[in-house]
């Protein structure tokens, strides 16, 4: 995976927090664990640890078949009130594409928002609702530009199934543009099944795809493993590969998902 120049400082970052968070975790402390969302496109409908600060980070590489491959540095900051009321705050700290003259072309992705509400059915399954607005933050060159505000609902249904879990996403987009003949509303799916090898490697398998009226469905299979060296940071890597028409082709990503501190 080729990473942007910026990309260097931001493994720095990551890799700083990483150390940090494992060299303060003493043996028998109530440390809180990290609620990782990353990898897979699916969200859980668990929070993070209320009141932790949470941060994701990784590096994503897509269209590594195609000529113009596109680069980015996806991030996500989380914090639960209660063990079913939070909000995160995410996009792409930075994105490299090729513009429309063949250029290459880098900078700020979009920003979004979302409010989570969680609602426990029992010990072992969970429902969630997720209400979130996209912000026009990113250049009008490059490929995340969405040119515009863009609202969403995310439904989520949660399970442990023995000893995997499932998580299923349902999540409609009101997008900002579209073409004259395609719908304003996009449809995305996912169903992730994850488990644990032991205790600190964990895999999980991922389906998911789109469907937006007038423009070609795509559709994607992830898989990714995951190492956890302690409770408050998590790493993962993987990759996904799209199948139908309109959909990307290989993608791989590398990432973490770690506490930063106690905020209240």
């Amino acid at each position: 995976m080729r990473v942007p120049r910026r990309g260097t400082v931001a493994i720095c970052i990551v890799l700083l927090i990483a150390t940090t968070s494992s060299r303060s975790e003493e043996p028998g402390a109530d440390l809180p664990s990290v609620t990782p969302y990353r990898p897979s496109v699916s969200t859980p409908a668990t929070l993070s640890a209320p009141g932790w600060l949470e941060v994701e980070a990784g590096l994503l590489q897509a269209g590594i078949a195609d000529a113009d491959p596109r680069e980015s540095l996806p991030y996500s900051l989380k914090l639960a009130f209660s063990a079913d009321w939070g909000i995160r705050v995410g996009g792409e700290a930075l994105v490299r594409s090729t513009g429309a003259q063949g250029e290459a072309v880098s900078g700020f992705g979009d920003t979004s928002v979302v409010l989570k509400r969680r609602f426990a059915v029992n010990d072992h399954s969970a429902f969630g609702l997720e209400l979130g607005a996209s912000f026009p933050t990113a250049r009008a060159e490059l490929a995340s530009g969405s040119g515009g505000t863009e609202l969403s609902i995310n439904g989520i249904y949660s399970a442990d199934l023995r000893a995997l879990h499932a998580d299923l996403n349902l999540l409609v987009t009101h997008v900002a543009r579209a073409a004259a003949d395609a719908s304003r509303e996009q449809v995305l799916y996912a169903a992730a099944l994850s488990g644990n090898l032991n205790r600190h490697w964990g895999i999980v398998a991922e389906l998911s795809g789109t469907h937006q009226g007038g423009i070609d469905p795509t559709a994607q299979l992830l898989c990714a493993a995951s190492y956890s060296p302690a409770r408050r940071i998590t790493w993962d890597g993987g990759l996904a590969k799209g199948f139908l028409r309109g959909a990307s082709s290989w993608s791989l990503f590398l990432g973490a998902t770690a506490l930063l501190g106690r905020v209240f």
